[in-house]
């Protein structure tokens, strides 16, 4: 192996998240050889999720089902539709990530049963597997490209890393080596979750489909810390386990809002800021009610805050909450509306959603 600049950014950051943060490190080039019983259990360098593990998961996580049911599940994992764009086949299996696979199968009595299974325990994210992989040769329909660093949860490629020299503008990771993946082996990015652009120095993140510029900073792991911009504090904040798990379950939304799907992926104020305010909702008794105040910028996201608090409390707090939202202008109930609507976190024909306006009832 040559040490150039690269492969020591990539051989540090991937130290850095075995020793610091727990994840398992495997080093693929040139080590890597196929079959179920080979390093990573990959048939073929096409292979893009580890089936062999992902499998093992399912089982562990949903025990004492059929072998049929297992089966299915990973089929429908890992299948894919040639006419789907990639930000729509991501979408579908994100939607399988979050919310598991629903299978059938005949039970002992020769029933139909069917079944959600999971493939996270996203409760306990330490009964996970986290495994990175540095150098992983992937071939697409045309060549064959080595990704510098796939972060694998439970066998499924959920971040994707690409690691420059240091001081090399990201930019440049962006554009010449990201973005030739994206046109090269499309498929690595069929489940993917987050995208980290770094040098060593400064890293950037970001999501499928955005352009760099909203590529961002992760400056702060807890909200009263000064700001450090640089590539440790952002693996600390996004890949520590419970972390990188609650930004996969739930800061991730697909807004249709503009016509266009986007996929969105929260900023570090937005984690922070929206994991505050659902501690305080958890412990509303105690502080009489009053959960405080969540401060924004203009700019700064407050439509998808919104969405990302009330998606979660949902799911993560039970309960029957009703959320209700006051403003000041009318555009701005039309554009918070078509915010929630558009990331189909409310329907107006199935759970009507009421405006009041100059005092009149709706």
């Amino acid at each position: 192996m040559s040490y150039t600049e690269d492969t020591l950014v990539q051989q540090t950051t991937a130290e850095f998240m075995e020793q610091e943060l727990g994840w398992e490190s495997v080093y693929a080039y040139n080590n890597e050889d196929f079959g179920p019983n080979s390093l990573l259990g990959r048939e073929s360098d096409r292979d893009v999720v580890l089936s062999r593990t992902l499998r093992a998961k399912l089982v562990e996580l949903n025990p004492g089902l059929p072998d049929l049911a297992y089966d299915e599940a990973v089929r429908q994992i890992t299948t894919t539709s040639a006419a789907q764009s990639l930000l729509a086949t991501n979408r579908e299996k994100y939607n399988l990530l979050r919310d598991g696979v629903q299978v059938g199968f005949r039970n002992a009595k020769g029933e139909l049963e069917r079944r959600r299974l999971r493939l996270f325990d996203f409760n306990e994210p330490l009964n996970n597997d986290f495994l990175c992989v540095r150098e992983l040769w992937v071939r697409g329909d045309l060549y064959r490209r080595r990704a510098d660093i796939v972060g694998f949860v439970n066998g499924l490629p959920l971040l994707f890393m690409e690691c420059k020299n240091v001081y090399k503008d990201l930019q440049t990771a962006y554009e010449r080596n990201y973005k030739d993946y994206l046109d090269t082996i499309p498929h690595l990015f069929h489940h993917n979750a987050l995208i980290v652009l770094g040098n060593g120095i400064e890293a950037k993140l970001g999501s499928l489909g955005s352009p760099y510029k909203f590529f961002h900073d992760w400056k702060r792991l807890e909200e009263d810390e000064p700001g450090v911009v640089d590539m440790a504090t952002l693996l600390k904040g996004v890949c520590a386990k419970a972390n990188f798990m609650d930004l996969v379950e739930n800061f991730i939304l697909f807004d249709e809002s503009v016509g266009q799907a986007r996929k969105i992926l929260a900023r570090n104020h937005q984690f922070l800021g929206v994991n505050r305010a659902i501690q305080a909702v958890r412990d509303r008794e105690a502080r009489n009610g009053k959960l405080g105040v969540f401060w924004h910028t203009q700019g700064a996201g407050k439509s998808y805050s919104m969405v990302f608090f009330t998606r979660k409390v949902h799911r993560k707090l039970g309960g029957n909450f009703t959320f209700l939202v006051l403003t000041d202008r009318e555009d701005l109930d039309t554009q918070i509306y078509k915010t929630f609507a558009g990331c189909g976190v409310v329907d107006s024909d199935r759970d009507p959603c009421w405006m009041r306006r100059g005092g009149q009832r709706p």
